[in-house]
């Protein structure tokens, strides 16, 4: 085969490849963009937010507001929840955050927080995940509850304090398996 039987062959070759690149299918995420933010929840977990920062109190440690962007991995029904964030160890930045998710409805917060706790459970949860994380996974009212920390990550005896303090709150839901 001659220099521009190759060339050709190879062209038709691209030309197949960017057809088919053209009409495949668009794989579509159910999650926000990496970077984007929910909206911050406001007056929706203000009451949820008090009953955070009285169970830390109870235990020494100072809720504040966190100053530092902090989105933990989640389930689709949370991923675009207007959230609060609180900084249980305001001196560590890097642990100790707690979401505050509001739903809207009692029912629309144990849903997502079913959802999550099935999404922590199976595929990109166990992965993502580090091996031997703790999880507080809560409903109280219309809000959700989200807290994880990894003793081997973060050995700080504060946050098993933290961990221990939240499961006081509202319901718990169970991380199967």
């Amino acid at each position: 085969m001659t220099r521009s039987g190759w060339v050709a062959r190879a062209a038709l070759a691209v030309a197949c490849l960017v057809a088919v690149a053209c009409t495949a299918p668009t794989i579509r995420t159910t999650f926000p963009p990496i970077g984007s933010t929910p909206a911050p929840a406001g007056d929706a977990t203000a009451a949820t937010r008090q009953q955070v920062v009285a169970a830390l109190a109870a235990v020494g440690l100072q809720a504040v507001a966190a100053i530092r962007p902090y989105r933990p991995f989640e389930g689709p029904l949370l991923a675009a929840a207007p959230r609060t964030v609180l900084q249980a160890l305001p001196d560590d930045s890097a642990h100790g955050n707690v979401v505050i998710y509001a739903l809207g409805s009692d029912a629309a917060a144990k849903a997502a927080a079913s959802d999550h706790a099935s999404y922590i459970a199976t595929g990109p949860g166990k992965v993502l995940f580090p091996p031997g994380s703790q999880f507080v996974l809560r409903v109280v009212g219309p809000n959700v509850i989200f807290f994880t920390w990894s003793p081997d990550a973060s050995p700080d005896p504060r946050l098993r304090s933290t961990q221990e303090a939240l499961n006081q709150l509202g319901t718990g839901v169970a991380i199967p398996g």
